[in-house]
């Protein structure tokens, strides 16, 4: 029998997650081909938790303002209306936003993530049976990223060649022993111990959860000792100092136990960023999590995804301590806007992340596996479509039909 109590928001106590079985979520639409993938998300989602939980859980959609939507009606491409919902309801969900033109925010996803400090970027890669790869072997691929979301480059901290700043960055850094061209530009890179530990605490967490074989660190400190370096020796403590009882190094797997985990134990291993693209290629199945620094995530999210199909069905969270947005991680695509054309893999997956977050994993799995069995069925979106031979093609909004009827 489906529940008649009103929707509530969730909620933190005793520093854990309260889940109410009538759920408020706030929603992005998302622009250019947003709302079309949006539609069909909800379709998905709201399907899975009816047939999952027989009408006992529901989630009960918030729109709130982002991106152009935003701006066309209220001049604001960001409005405070929805900082406040979206920080009081704790968990949401977005569709692509346009980087506004000119001044002001640089990109509205990065502005979200510095707002309520969603320190790790989340993204799972996994291979779909069926879908065309230019790797021999995707299935290999199996792993998720945790990438840093707020500081390295994403700090934004740069000052223009030839400015006032710039110059006197220049002198100060002769005044240290380095010599920097006139000509040059210049960014700053902050990687801090806090940001650093709460990132690799949160990836460990999430291998004990999920009974993950290990954890690598990815860093370029071969060069860069006091930042990426760091990353990597911060990394380290964490795991020895929160989680010695969980963990083992890889440097003791081999000095201690012959090379052979022991029972339950998650080995924390280290990689320079260069070699674990070769390490991705060659070897997949030797990596389950991935802790890094901003840069270094966001090029290997994008290449693991690349492997298995692309970011069409490439999920992504941006998770903090309590507020977590999960979203589509490709662009807006305005080309294809209102075409039912796009595929709407990654933001329907996206919404699995979100499922698992909130506690309902059955409804996740159900898509999941019925995700999976379309793909293989070879009823698919162009962008799929076009790369099986003997596929069906679907439109946006049929892909979530399809979906939806393996459910059943």
């Amino acid at each position: 029998m489906k529940t008649t109590t009103e929707a509530q928001k969730i909620i933190f106590k005793d520093g854990k997650m309260v889940v109410p079985n009538k759920v408020l979520i706030p929603f992005i639409e998302g622009d250019g081909t947003g709302p079309d993938i949006w539609k069909a998300t909800k379709k998905v989602l709201d399907a899975a938790i009816k047939i999952a939980f027989k009408g006992e859980r529901e989630i009960s959609w918030v729109e709130v303002l982002a991106g152009q939507k935003a701006f066309d009606s209220t001049k604001d491409w960001l409005p405070k209306e929805t900082i406040e919902k979206v920080k009081d309801l704790k968990v949401s969900i977005k569709g692509p936003l346009t980087t506004p033109t000119g001044g002001g925010i640089r990109s509205l996803n990065v502005a979200l993530r510095q707002i309520f400090d969603l320190y790790a970027c989340v993204r799972p890669v996994r291979y779909f049976e069926g879908v065309s790869s230019p790797v021999k072997k995707p299935e290999l691929v199996d792993l998720i990223i945790f990438r840093e979301n707020i500081e390295d480059v994403y700090s934004g901290i740069e000052f223009k060649k030839d400015t006032k700043e710039v110059k006197s960055l220049i002198d100060f850094l002769k005044s240290l022993g380095h010599t920097v061209r006139a000509d040059s530009g210049i960014g700053i890179k902050p990687i801090s111990e806090f940001g650093s530990k709460r990132l690799v605490r949160k990836a460990i967490q999430y291998a004990i959860q999920n009974k993950k074989p290990s954890v690598t660190l990815v860093h370029k400190g071969n060069i860069q000792k006091f930042t990426e370096g760091a990353f990597c020796e911060w990394g380290y403590e964490v795991a020895s100092d929160e989680f010695c009882d969980e963990t083992v190094s890889e440097k003791e797997l081999y000095e201690e136990h012959n090379g052979t985990a022991p029972s339950g134990k998650i080995i924390i291993k280290d990689r320079i960023a260069d070699n674990m693209f070769q390490q991705l290629l060659i070897r997949p199945n030797e990596y389950s999590v991935i802790a890094t620094t901003n840069l270094n995530g966001d090029y290997l999210s994008d290449a693991c995804a690349a492997q298995v199909g692309g970011l069409g069905i490439a999920p992504g969270a941006n998770i903090g301590d309590e507020i977590a947005i999960f979203e589509a991680t490709h662009g807006t695509a305005p080309k294809y806007a209102n075409q039912d054309k796009v595929n709407p893999g990654s933001m329907i997956l996206s919404g699995v992340m979100m499922l698992e977050h909130l506690g309902w994993n059955e409804a996740g799995e159900l898509i999941n596996k019925a995700f999976a069995k379309t793909i293989k069925q070879k009823r698919v979106t162009y962008d799929l479509e076009r790369q099986m031979t003997g596929a069906t093609l679907l439109k946006t909004s049929q892909f979530a039909d399809a979906i939806i009827e393996n459910m059943l």
